[in-house]
């Protein structure tokens, strides 16, 4: 027992069991490598007997350290090579690292199906073990010369290597479980395998490579894969932080054909291009796209606004009214008092029509069916509640100081989503012009964008849902006739302005020889 009062025994057993978990990582990376071949229940009974089995064999080589010593010797030449058995070991076992690390490239870079399979294929349990086994005899070798490399006493060298597989045993699974999960460690892992499996068939030509280039260029490349797992998981992280909503509607809009405020592409080859298949029709597309921006759409951006709703004056004529009944082709009209502020009522045209040739009193009428006030600021997929609860008649929209902001109509909401449906006396928002579009000063964006299949035009913190007002935002005043703004890749020219309105515009693409031009 006096050797284990020795300063220099603690010294070198503590050394050793470093350098043997060291030297055991990478033997436990290919190994978490090979159980990923089996059955997820297979998986942690294979690691174990894999690596008992490693311990085992360790074991049984550091008590034949004199016929390893002899290892040395030269059995044979061939031209100016001389081989002894330790060379040989090692050129197998290189060659063996070389053979593995290819054919697992292979295997997970093209796949063992052709025909895109999804059914998954497993290895043999003992088929597994065994390779984990010859895997770990070619390791085992540089670790058991290592240790005797280090320390004289056997009693030493055996405990260093039970406690540093151990440690092994331990973290195996853990370890196994982010290597699989992460394919680019996989795949960094194998080309480790392949420098090894050269660096050993070199020591076995009797080329000597050290341990610390080796090292290096393996401490560079998981330094670099750090840094690039940092960045993954902050970018799931700013992700996970996004809506799942709003990640869902990207992806669609992706797969459509669309590009997103993030997504920066070159174009200038989209001439001579070869069309690409559109995965969507057009009419598809456009209606797909209504209904993922629905519900990040404000009531302002789909309600019929204050200067353009109809209402009937209470106070007014029984025959003006019914005039004004008759020339609008309106099916829902406002009851007010004077002011479209004071709504008494939402009542149907033809029953008020009915009420009026049996002469009854149009405010008591009216009040009958009281309207359905609901804030600007709510929410559109909350909108469609209230829209079922008011039977088919139309919604009024307020702001927070009581004043009438517009009204919105279940035809609003789905002209949201599939586009617009003009009434009688209305005209199209957006009209094909020449080599551009003409649009109205209300055109509502979320529709512009859908049309002009451009998705750079609605700002989520914008508090603006127009063209005319993108427009009043962009030039920070009144427009003047004629004045053209431009934001790439669409120019926008202010063709008629009346008092405070911009009435119409413009809209042409920029060309990429005019968006070139003008970077330059």
């Amino acid at each position: 027992m006096e050797f284990l009062m020795d300063p220099s025994i603690w010294v070198g057993l503590l050394t050793l069991i470093v350098l043997e978990i060291v030297l055991g990582i990478d033997n436990l990376v290919f190994i978490a490598i090979l159980a990923d071949k089996l059955p997820p229940k297979q998986r942690d009974k294979a690691r174990i007997i894999g690596l008992s089995l490693a311990l085992v064999m360790r074991l049984g080589l550091l008590s034949l350290i004199s016929w390893m010593v002899k290892l040395t010797t030269p059995l044979f030449s061939i031209a100016q090579f001389t081989f002894s058995g330790r060379d040989l070991i090692l050129l197998v076992g290189g060659l063996f690292l070389l053979f593995k690390a290819t054919s697992e490239l292979h295997e997970r870079l093209e796949g063992h199906n052709g025909l895109g399979s999804n059914n998954r294929g497993y290895s043999g349990f003992w088929a597994v073990v065994a390779q984990i086994v010859v895997l770990d005899a070619v390791f085992s070798l540089d670790a058991v010369i290592t240790a005797v490399g280090m320390v004289n006493n056997l009693a030493v060298m055996m405990t260093a290597v039970v406690i540093a597989m151990g440690v092994m045993l331990l973290a195996s699974k853990t370890l196994t479980r982010f290597v699989n999960a992460h394919p680019t460690v996989v795949v960094l892992c194998l080309s480790f395998l392949l420098m090894i499996g050269l660096s050993l068939i070199a020591e076995g030509f009797g080329f000597h490579i050290p341990k610390g280039y080796l090292y290096a260029a393996i401490g560079f490349s998981v330094l670099i894969e750090l840094f690039n797992q940092i960045a993954r998981r902050n970018f799931i992280k700013h992700q996970s932080d996004r809506p799942l909503r709003e990640r869902t509607a990207e992806a669609i809009f992706r797969m459509m054909g669309g590009k997103r405020d993030s997504d920066v592409q070159q174009e200038d080859a989209h001439d001579t291009a070869e069309p690409k298949q559109e995965t969507f029709a057009e009419e598809e597309r456009f209606m797909i796209s209504g209904v993922l921006t629905l519900a990040s759409r404000t009531l302002r951006s789909i309600m019929t606004p204050r200067n353009d709703i109809s209402w009937v004056d209470c106070e007014r004529s029984p025959d003006e009214i019914r005039r004004q009944l008759l020339d609008t082709p309106h099916s829902l009209f406002p009851i007010c008092r004077q002011s479209l502020d004071d709504v008494i009522g939402v009542v149907r045209a033809k029953d008020l029509l009915v009420a009026l040739e049996n002469g009854e009193d149009i405010v008591a009428f009216a009040e009958k069916t009281p309207p359905i006030v609901v804030p600007e600021t709510m929410d559109v997929i909350k909108l469609l509640a209230v829209l079922r609860r008011a039977k088919g008649r139309l919604v009024v929209v307020s702001n927070e100081f009581g004043v009438i902001q517009g009204l919105v109509t279940p035809l609003d909401v789905l002209e949201a989503i599939a586009g617009e449906f003009p009434d009688e006396d209305e005209t199209p928002d957006v009209v094909v012009d020449g080599d551009g579009w003409m649009a109205k000063g209300g055109t509502d964006l979320h529709s512009l964008e859908q049309l002009l299949n451009t998705y750079e035009l609605v700002s989520p913190n914008a508090d603006y849902a127009t063209l005319a007002g993108l427009l009043l935002s962009e030039s920070g005043q009144m427009p003047f006739e004629g004045e053209v703004i431009e934001m790439p890749p669409l120019r926008f020219e202010v063709i008629e302005v009346s008092e405070y309105r911009i009435e119409r515009v413009r809209i042409t693409k920029i060309s990429s020889n005019e968006m070139r031009d003008e970077e330059e």
